[in-house]
């Protein structure tokens, strides 16, 4: 496993981030213990999370199979660097008032709850899984504040922000003496690449590092119509890659990537990984394993050396939008 800072930070953190939004709707408890043991076994030390994981009636259920993990002991907690996110409605129906997003008395009431079903006494980088439109950054940070004085978080990140939030928050950090956010989350892949016009350029510019989600486009770049001809696709055939191939010349896309693919006798996921960790900024991408297996697939990407025409070829087969303001305006 290969090693990086997030950010801007001394954080050292491994160049994949295991995802764990599987835990519980799609493996169980026991399969996901083994993943983790897997994860720690192949030197990866960044674990995602979010408090809605579980989602529907068993919302905060991944929290959980996370937290009793930790209670087997065995430096389980001390190896890992543990994320997890808030701000949304932690109930089975509408929200109560102030149970959800990015008020002070939220924010206390989610840390407290996260901490109990991780336990844990502290978590690692705090993200804000959504912008808050109503609660201004002078009450977050005072919030975050408190909690970093307590011991219960060390960094906060952010999650699906845009650039001028990212901005819009660090300033105002900055401003007051404070860190600020040191990650961003996003949604980020060879296919989808308009996160590079504001929000990469602003996570740089702040030195957040950048952590991409969805890191194949649910599954699109895994090698989805090599899967489709031998009827093995599964859970790709849904969902967001479903969505994406249904667009006009998506297909043939992913069709030529497959056969370049092919070409340098390598696999699609793998590569896909691959490419996002030549990208500047960029930490590592969250793979969000079902079996153990599968984490295999994911690790052998760290050991990818792309060259230099080979991801010439990638760019002209998925353009990325272009650098902005020129990418819209002169």
């Amino acid at each position: 496993m290969k090693y990086t800072q997030l950010g801007r930070t001394g954080l050292q953190v491994s160049r994949i981030v295991l995802g764990t939004m599987n835990f519980g709707p799609q493996t169980d408890e026991a399969a996901s213990h083994a993943i983790m043991d897997a994860a720690h076994g192949a030197g990866i030390n960044f674990f995602d999370t979010a408090n809605v994981y579980g989602w529907g009636e068993n919302k905060g259920r991944t929290e959980e199979i996370i937290g009793s993990w930790f209670a087997q002991g065995g430096d389980r907690r001390d190896k890992t660097v543990l994320a997890t996110k808030l701000n949304g409605n932690m109930a089975a129906g509408e929200p109560w008032p102030n149970h959800h997003k990015l008020s002070a008395v939220n924010i206390r009431r989610s840390v407290e709850a996260s901490l109990k079903r991780l336990r844990t006494d502290h978590i690692d980088v705090y993200q804000f899984h959504h912008i808050d439109r109503l609660t201004p950054f002078e009450e977050i940070w005072q919030a975050i504040d408190v909690l970093i004085t307590q011991g219960k978080i060390l960094y906060a990140g952010s999650s699906n922000f845009p650039g001028y939030k990212i901005a819009q928050a660090n300033e105002l950090a900055a401003r007051t003496g404070r860190m600020g956010l040191v990650s961003e989350q996003c949604l980020y892949n060879l296919a989808e690449r308009r996160a590079e016009m504001e929000i990469i350029p602003a996570a740089r510019e702040y030195g957040l590092g950048v952590i991409p989600w969805s890191p194949l486009h649910g599954g699109m770049l895994g090698g989805i119509l090599r899967k489709e001809r031998e009827g093995t696709a599964g859970r790709s055939q849904g969902g967001l890659a479903a969505q994406a191939l249904a667009a006009p010349g998506v297909r043939r896309q992913v069709e030529a990537y497959e056969e370049l693919v092919a070409k340098h006798d390598l696999d699609p996921a793998e590569v896909g990984l691959a490419w996002l960790l030549t990208r500047p900024g960029v930490a590592g991408p969250i793979v969000g394993p079902r079996t153990a297996e599968q984490l295999d697939a994911a690790v052998r990407a760290v050991e990818i050396d792309l060259p230099e025409e080979f991801l010439t070829a990638l760019d002209a087969i998925f353009p990325g939008p272009g650098p902005s303001p020129e990418a819209f305006a002169w």
